[in-house]
């Protein structure tokens, strides 16, 4: 009888971004669809302060974050920058040394969807799960992956990009000639719509700029475009493929936190019911847009399809998308034939591939 080794797999999640809760919920997913005949498994959390842990306790305890409170299933660990370690350091009475083989890290948001952690991991010279470091950078600073997919000839709304301590005033007077009214209000680095505000008028765009400021020194303004909202799941390092295309049809005015998270009034129509050209113009786009970014291993790339003419607008790129239960990533490669565990084993496949 052949004995399989088990691949020795560190999931990471929490962390100090406004998006810990949604990690919290993505991560209980991702582990109730690992393989565990094929996965030693080690789970990693970092909370809101900072504090990293093995966490050793029940995986349902998660989700909720009660997980913190379980001392007994709590120890001090982190990465080792050290690539002799190739791995975590626990602290207990002793020192405790775990080689690992791959990471996944199942962050969102700053300090771990950003290229922060990322650089970490090339460090520890450990394989892991999505893009690089300067690619996860620039995937999660919107203002500067539009540079990138306007160099690449990718059509986009208009935008404008403001700065925290700017006159926001006349900010408002550049915004309101180049883009009008309605127009979207953005933090430059965050997700899952987090500090995101819709302005239909002078004040309401100061407060969504005030509002963006809290979480981002840079924020983007963008157009208003009046249009199917549609998503493209990608995978892949050199062969990089483009799952179906899915539509989301919220039942508020756009698509915020508690539409994407909270509301299961929400519709997913996969496949979505746009023309076939169409289809694979927003599948085109969505691997060019991805490899413009030097990306490997996974991304959901969001697009805009205007009610007027069917044109397409590339609206944002998400280098770690949400794992949860209803979420548009996983789903979208399920109708294309992979299941959500077959899915993981092949990002974790990718991550051990990674071409340097």
């Amino acid at each position: 009888m052949v004995t399989i080794m088990k691949k020795k797999l560190c999931v990471i999640f929490g962390g100090e971004s406004p998006e810990h809760d949604i990690s919290q919920k993505s991560v209980t997913s991702v582990l109730n669809k690992l393989n565990k005949d094929k996965y030693e498994i080690y789970t990693v959390g970092i909370t809101r302060k900072g504090e990293w842990y093995l966490y050793t306790g029940d995986w349902l305890k998660i989700e909720s974050g009660a997980w913190e409170k379980e001392t007994d299933s709590l120890k001090t660990a982190f990465i080792s920058p050290d690539s002799s370690h190739h791995g975590l350091i626990v602290l207990s009475d002793t020192v405790e040394k775990i080689h690992i083989d791959v990471i996944f890290p199942v962050l969102h948001g700053e300090y771990g969807e950003d290229g922060t952690i990322q650089g970490l991991f090339e460090l520890a010279h450990i394989p892991y799960v999505g893009m690089g470091v300067l690619s996860s950078a620039n995937g999660m600073d919107k203002t500067y992956s539009k540079l990138v997919f306007d160099a690449e000839g990718i059509p986009q709304a208009k935008w404008v990009v403001a700065k925290g301590g700017d006159d926001f005033n006349k900010t408002a007077d550049e915004i309101e000639e180049k883009l009008g009214y309605p127009c979207f209000v953005k933090p430059a680095r965050l997700g899952s719509s987090v500090g995101i505000g819709k302005a239909h008028n002078r004040q309401e765009l100061i407060d969504a700029l005030n509002n963006a400021e809290k979480y981002d020194r840079r924020i983007l303004i963008e157009e208003h475009i009046d249009g199917h909202e549609v998503e493209c799941a990608v995978l892949g390092n050199t062969d990089v493929r483009a799952a179906v295309v899915g539509e989301i049809k919220p039942t508020v005015e756009y698509y915020d936190f508690d539409a994407k998270y909270n509301d299961n009034s929400t519709e997913l129509v996969i496949p979505a019911d746009l023309p076939n050209d169409t289809i694979e113009k927003i599948r085109e786009y969505s691997v060019r847009a991805f490899k413009a970014l030097d990306g490997q291993g996974l991304s959901r790339v969001d697009f805009f399809v205007k009610h007027s003419d069917g044109s397409i607008i590339l609206n944002e790129i998400n280098t770690m998308p949400g794992f949860t239960n209803i979420s548009m990533y996983p789903k979208l490669w399920e109708a294309a034939g992979i299941d959500y565990s077959e899915l993981l084993d092949t990002l974790i496949d990718l991550a051990s591939e990674r071409v340097k």
